[in-house]
């Protein structure tokens, strides 16, 4: 008689990944997480510099309303005055000129309307693509605060309406003899080190770029596209 002996059972196999598997796994989350943060940092930017439009925009719309409820010349101000400062280019200010008792202004007289609009982080105010003129370029001109409160002295790029609301581009040109006011005003998203004068733009954040055009009568339009605004495809600083 054939007795029957049983195989000897096999160990069980232990669940598991392979070393393989694991970096395989791991080197698809770091593919998905690299294309998401890119997403994520072009989203935010593209908000940002909406954002920045809108807040610029409602400061314009402050500032011709203060010219003409005070009867006098308005600015609106963006805070050129220390590299240093996180304000620096972000910061937006309203500020109207002074008048005596008879109504003549108080030349070089500034006092400060408004407590001011800081744009979104890493949106900048870019001064070499905004212009006194869409058509005929032109730099924005640079004004002096000095008879006001201590945080608001320094030096401001600036946008003027006289006392009828009229946007002035170029307030060294006589009365009349300017163009019309389409003076353009322009912000970008990118980065800024510690004390440079020009933000830059980075990889994700190339021609992100918005602003509009501030007409004769104060009113805006904004841009659609970079392109509208004379931005080249390629921008390293702005």
């Amino acid at each position: 008689m054939y007795s029957h002996r049983p195989k000897p059972s096999q160990p069980p196999r232990k669940a598991g990944f392979s070393l393989i598997e694991l970096l395989t796994v791991i080197a698809i989350i770091s593919v998905l997480m690299t294309v998401g943060a890119i997403g994520i940092g072009s989203l935010l930017g593209g908000k940002g510099v909406t954002s920045a439009v809108a807040s610029a925009e409602s400061v314009f719309d402050e500032a011709r309303s203060t010219a003409v409820s005070q009867r006098t010349k308005a600015r609106v101000l963006i805070d050129a005055t220390n590299p240093r400062n996180p304000n620096y280019l972000r910061r937006m200010l309203v500020a109207f000129e002074e008048l005596d008792e008879q109504g003549n202004p108080k030349s070089g007289q500034w006092t400060i309307s408004n407590r001011g609009v800081v744009l979104p982080d890493q949106v900048y105010f870019s001064k070499a693509y905004s212009k006194k003129s869409l058509t005929s370029g032109g730099e924005m001109d640079k004004m002096t605060l000095s008879n006001v409160g201590r945080d608001f002295v320094g030096e401001y790029y600036y946008y003027e309406f006289n006392e009828e609301g009229i946007c002035r581009p170029d307030t060294n040109a006589s009365i009349g003899s300017e163009k019309p006011g389409n003076a353009t005003f322009v912000v970008g998203t990118g980065i800024r080190e510690a004390n440079a004068e020009n933000p830059r733009v980075t990889a994700s954040t190339k021609r992100d770029f918005g602003g509009f055009v501030i007409w004769r009568n104060g009113r805006t339009s904004v841009f659609r596209n970079p392109s509208q605004i004379n931005i080249p495809d390629s921008v390293t600083e702005f």
